[in-house]
Parts: C-alpha cells; sequence; structure tokens
C-alpha cells in the first residue's frame, strides 16, 4: 500500500469564529496530502500535465469527527486506493498531533481528461498504467 503523510500547523484564517478549523478547509488538508504523495511517488500534478492530462475530482467524502483548534497540529495520511479503472483515488485520515484524536476520515476520486480537447478518458493513459505497475509491485 502507498502511504504519504504530512503535517500542518492549523493557520488561524483556518478557523471559524470559535477557533476550530472551518469543515472546508478539509478539503484543502486532503489537497496537500495529495500534493505530498505525488511529490513521494511521482505522481505529480505537473508530471500528468506534461503526459496531456487533467485530473479533476469528481467525487469528495469527508466524515468529521472531532474538532482542531487554532495553533494545533495535524497529519493528514494519504493512501492511494487501487483500481482498475481509469481514475485516480485516495483515503485520507486527518489526526490532531496535540490530541491524538483521529478528527476526520475521507476519499477522494479524480479521472483523467485529455489536457487540449477535455475528454473524458475511459481507458487508463499509458504513463499511468506503467507508474501502477512500477509502484504497485
Amino acid at each position: 500500500m502507498l502511504v504519504s503523510e504530512i503535517e500542518i500547523e492549523i493557520r488561524f484564517s483556518e478557523t471559524d469564529a470559535m477557533g476550530v478549523v472551518w469543515h472546508g478547509n478539509y478539503l484543502k488538508f486532503f489537497e496537500d496530502g495529495r500534493e505530498a504523495f505525488g511529490k513521494q511517488f511521482g505522481l505529480e500534478y505537473l508530471t500528468i500535465f506534461g503526459q496531456g492530462y487533467f485530473t479533476p475530482i469528481v467525487k469528495s467524502e469527508i466524515d468529521h469527527k472531532a474538532p482542531v483548534h487554532y495553533g494545533q497540529k495535524i497529519k493528514v495520511i494519504t493512501k492511494f486506493v487501487p483500481s482498475k479503472s481509469a481514475k485516480i483515488m485516495f483515503e485520507y485520515e486527518v489526526v490532531n498531533i496535540s490530541t491524538g484524536e483521529l478528527c476526520a476520515i475521507g476519499k477522494t476520486m479524480q479521472v483523467f481528461l485529455e489536457r487540449e480537447s477535455r475528454t473524458l478518458e475511459l481507458i487508463t493513459p499509458d504513463f499511468y498504467r506503467v507508474w501502477k505497475e512500477t509502484n504497485l509491485v
């Protein structure tokens, strides 16, 4: 299983009037996790773009479990979910490092759009098939 981790310190701008992380920021934390994953495993957005594709998110899920407050640190754990389809799927855990609590879990699904025509790719692009063969040994 391919797993990446990143630590993030919660900034004031990420919280609401109660000093709690605003729920919409969890999607941003998932994005941070995907970027860290891409850097670690060679699946960066610019690499995908260079191969002629966009990978928009078509589905996202978040289950909120416990609050995170301004000044605390979180760890975003990003797990690659293998699929035979032409899509990229991840599962996430957001853990409050300060308290040890599991704060959120989630999933995202991305598809491949050909960069010029913006058409949906139903067959796994060659570069992604090779990446999976190389990394999912």
